[in-house]
């Protein structure tokens, strides 16, 4: 096993049992997170924000230039987007809770010398070494509905095999915390009724990618669809 697969954020997490139990104390343990190299660029550590009771979870892949600066997820162009397509599907963005899988921004500087930062996806180590924090935020939230918005934050939960074509808009039985991000989630998962116990999975693309579609408005109108399917299993 190399240096990158073996590094884990698990060592900053808090020691005492009662903190691993408290958002509050979570965010601010994240803040020293050096679990991976990321943060050497990143301006802070980006946790997750919502309701402590809410009943979705949205997972997104990392924080943008904008979510970097202001220390909050979500709230550049594509979060703007987001609340708009929460709210045409009857979700209120105050009743969930929105994260990433990691927590710092990966970007590299424009060529030429530019001072503009461009998004870089994490890899796979990186997504690792982060998970312990996303474990830690689903054990203390227990949703009843987790909203997969994309390809990367799909690969971080299901595997390496996950794709947004083939899952997007089913829902499907959440695999166990314990599985989640390990090669065990990426087994077929079965689509799960609206009601009845168990945690429920749905993907959906991320609200980024509709900003960079040619047809924004289709791609707009089948995001707000899938998102309406997670509002009904909340019903």
């Amino acid at each position: 096993m190399n240096a990158e697969s073996s590094r884990t954020a698990e060592p900053f997490l808090p020691d005492d049992p009662e903190s691993r139990l408290d958002l509050g104390a979570l965010r601010s343990a994240a803040d020293g997170c050096r679990g991976c190299d990321l943060y050497r660029d990143a301006t802070r550590t980006v946790f997750g924000e919502g309701s402590p009771g809410a009943r979705a979870v949205l997972v997104g892949e990392q924080p943008g230039d904008r979510e970097d600066r202001e220390g909050a997820p979500f709230v550049g162009p594509a979060g703007r987007l987001l609340d708009r397509a929460l709210a045409e599907a009857g979700i209120e963005r105050g009743d969930v809770y929105v994260t990433n899988a990691v927590k710092h921004f990966k970007f590299k500087h424009q060529e030429g010398g530019g001072r503009r930062r461009i998004h870089e996806p994490p890899n796979a180590g990186e997504m690792r070494a982060c998970r312990p924090w996303l474990l830690a935020e689903l054990r203390i939230l227990e949703p009843d509905v987790v909203v997969v918005l994309g390809a990367t934050a799909g690969r971080a939960l299901l595997g390496s095999s996950f794709r947004v074509t083939r899952l997007r808009g089913r829902l499907l039985a959440c695999p166990d915390l314990e599985e989640l991000g390990t090669p065990a989630a990426g087994k077929e998962l079965p689509d799960a009724p609206p009601e009845g116990p168990g945690a429920r999975l749905l993907a959906t693309i991320h609200p980024s990618a509709v900003l960079r579609a040619e047809d924004r408005d289709g791609a707009y109108r089948g995001l707000v669809e899938d998102l309406g399917i997670a509002a009904r299993a909340l019903r």
